[in-house]
Order: structure tokens, then sequence, then C-alpha cells
């Protein structure tokens, strides 16, 4: 299940994200009656067709994981959490329906129709990423239901429980992400092309909007970084303490960077003094629980946690640089910065971003462990019993690589079909190129 869902976010951020993307450059091509913009945005729905498919393949596999690996869960909460996944089947087929209208509807509809057509396509993927983030954020945090005294679940409220605690936190943080995922790794393969000497207005034009789509969502998910750390500290807060390597519960207790968690106690970090207190509490003296609150049975484990909390926190302020860096320069000459380091930047920002994003979903469902639902139902109690079903985890293992083998290649050769010459050194459009 973490390979199925660690490959298959990655196409769901495409899913949320690039629609909106495509669609903007479409209307900016109008606007402008720009003839490269066009062919960018007709090229990019191509690719986003292509990304849709390989996701709903991995989607389909992963609702039968759902049914398959995890009885005990849909036995005992089948009622509460089952309610947001039919209504994410519901988001999909009619995001399925309309991204066929628009990659069919180009010179078959007017323009206006055709950017039209799109809204739904661009509402419900956006819909059914908030109905599995839902689902998760129930797990995190059960809400909507009553258990009676023989342990059965009754007086359920579907509705309500998808709207729990951590709901809203999670789906503005995992939006975000989508974008950044999303504009990082579209801009990442044009700032490739432009270092190989590809460096006319179509190239510079696929650098320049998903970057700065990327550019603008990246700053404010340090902001619901904090909303979402105070959801956590509140209603998680083994998770929190496991994700700082934070032992003993005090007050005035700093915020620690790297380091690793050795016999209780985290060794080598840099310090910042009051730091967790303040950012939990907003009070340098404020208290934190820590991993004594629980017995040693109850700890997720923590290295795991704290390192791929870590990663996400120093990835995401890299690409922060990156986005000041592409904001400065154009604030200040309106254009790209002319540096090969900052094209080298962008190029590798992709795949930060992608390590990112998925570095945050380890935090989030390692450091709920060892429970499924948080504080009622443990992984081991929901997970099959059944022999054999790891031989499903080879096949699947299989499935994914073919997958990403067949959708790079198809990627390429959309790339390739739109590839223009490079401008001669020396030649005007040489000169003009970061204008």
């Amino acid at each position: 299940m973490g390979v199925s869902l660690g490959w298959h976010i990655i196409f769901s951020c495409f899913g949320v994200a690039f629609p909106a993307i495509v669609v903007f450059t479409e209307w900016r091509a109008h606007v402008r009656g720009n003839a490269d913009l066009r062919n960018l945005a007709r090229t990019w729905s191509k690719a986003m067709g292509v990304l849709f498919a390989a996701g709903a393949v991995s989607g389909t596999l992963l609702s039968f994981e759902m049914g398959i690996l995890w009885p005990g869960l849909i036995e005992r909460y089948g009622e509460v959490v089952g309610f947001p996944f039919v209504l994410e089947g519901f988001a999909f087929f009619i995001e399925a329906i309309f991204v066929g209208i628009y990659l069919f509807g180009w010179d078959r509809m007017s323009p206006r129709a055709h950017m039209l057509s799109a809204l739904p396509m661009i509402v419900s993927g956006v819909a059914g990423a908030f109905f599995v983030i839902a689902a998760n954020g129930w797990m995190n945090n059960p809400t909507g239901f009553s258990v009676d005294a023989t342990g059965r679940v009754v007086d359920a409220d579907p509705v309500g429980a998808m709207f729990g605690p951590s709901t809203w936190a999670q789906f503005t943080h995992m939006l975000i992400a989508a974008y950044m995922v999303t504009g990082f790794t579209v801009a990442s393969v044009f700032a490739v092309a432009m270092l190989r000497g590809r460096r006319d207005r179509y190239h510079r034009s696929g650098l320049l909007i998903p970057l700065t789509a990327a550019a603008i969502a990246t700053p404010f998910q340090f902001g619901v970084g904090d909303w979402i750390a105070n959801v956590v500290a509140e209603n998680q807060p083994v998770k929190l303490a496991a994700m700082e390597g934070h032992f003993e519960t005090g007050t005035a207790v700093p915020l620690s960077l790297g380091g690793l968690y050795v016999d209780d106690e985290l060794r080598w970090a840099l310090e910042v003094p009051w730091g967790l207190s303040l950012l939990v509490t907003h009070d340098p003296n404020g208290e934190v629980v820590g991993l004594d609150s629980v017995p040693a049975e109850q700890r997720p484990p923590v290295n795991a946690v704290h390192l791929a909390y870590n990663a996400m926190v120093g990835i995401a302020s890299a690409l922060v640089l990156v986005a000041l860096w592409l904001g400065w320069s154009w604030w200040r000459r309106r254009r790209i910065p002319r540096s090969d380091w900052f094209l080298r930047a962008v190029a590798v920002s992709g795949v930060a971003a992608v390590v990112a994003m998925e570095a945050g979903w380890l935090t989030t469902e390692i450091g709920r462990q060892p429970y499924i639902v948080y504080g009622l139902l443990r992984t081991a109690d929901a997970v099959s019993p059944a022999p054999g079903l790891f031989l499903g985890f080879y096949a699947v293992v299989v499935i994914y690589v073919l997958l990403t083998v067949l959708t790079v290649v198809v990627l390429r050769r959309l790339a390739g079909s739109h590839d223009t010459p490079a401008p001669q050194e020396g030649s005007p459009e040489r000169q003009e190129v970061f204008r």
C-alpha cells in the first residue's frame, strides 16, 4: 500500500494542479494571440492526458488494495470512512469525462467553450483530492461516530466525519504541495532544455508559467505548515514529539534541526532555543508533550518520522530561495535570471519538490503508527492475515515499473515533437531570449 500510494500521489499532484496551468496558458495564448503559448498549452494538454491515464491505473489498484489489505478497517469503520471514497469515485469519473472533452475539443469548439469545458475537470480534480484527504484526516483524528458497550460503531455521521480537526489543514497543505510539485517539475524539464541551448520563447514560456505558479505557492506553504503543526500538537502530540525527536515533556522546548534519535535522546541536532514551544503554543515557555507521555509500544519509529520531517522542511526552504530568486529578478528587471546557476537550480527543483512531498506523506503516515485509526485501531489489527499477499507486492512493483517506463517514453516523444532549433550565437533570438 505504501508503494502504491507513494507512486500514485505524484500523479495525483498533476491531476490537481496541471489542468489549471494548462487552461491559464491557453487563455493567455488567446488574449495575446501568441502561437507559441497555444502550442505549449496543446502539448501540455496531451501530457496531462497521459499522466491522468497513468494515475487512473494506480488509483484503480489502490481501490482494490483498500478492500484486500485492510479488512479490519473496512469491517469496523467502513460505514464512516467509506463515504468520502464513494464521493471521490464520482469526482474521478467527472474528471475523466471532461479530460476527454478537453483533449478532443481542440479545433472542434470555440476557444471560450473549450476553456469552459475544462472548469469541471479542474473542480473535480480538486474535489477528488479533498475527499481522499478527508478520509486520511479522519484516520488521524477520528470523529463522526459513537461506540456502544460491545465496541460496535453506532450513530455514524459520515459527513461530519469528513470535516474533522485535521481535514482543512491537511487539504490546504496538500493542495499547495500539488502546485509546487507540478510547477517545479514541469519547469525543470524546460530548464534542462534551456541549459542545452534551446532558449527560444516557447521554452522560456514553458519554464516561466509553471515556475511562477510554484513560486507563488511555496511561501504560503510555510504559513500552512505552522497551522498544521498546531493541529498536530493539539490532536496528535506523540506524532509531533516524533517529528522533533522530543522525548521528555517540558517547557521552553527548543526546535531541533537534524540529528538522530538514540536511546531516548536526540543527538547531534542543531537547536533553536524556545523554538518548538513558540511554534506550537506561541509562548517561549509553553509546554510541549514528549514521547514519554505514552508507553514505548505506542510510539512511532522516531528516526523515520524525524528525518522525513526534516527532509520536507529543508527541501521546502531551498525551494523558497528559488522562488525568491525568480521574484527578485522579475521585480527588478521583468525577466528570468540570466545565470545558468538559476537554470540548474530549477532543473533539480522538480525532483526536490517530489522528494519533499513524499517526505511529508511519510511523516503523516508513519507518525500515526502504530495506529491506522489514531488511538482506536492498530495497524496490525486492521491488515489482512491472509497468506500469500506478498506476491501481490511484487506484481504491483512490476506494474509500476512498466507504467513509469511507458509514461516517460510517451512524454519524451511529446516533448521531442515540439523541439525547436536552438538560436545561433549572436542572433537576435539569442540576444532577446531572457527579455
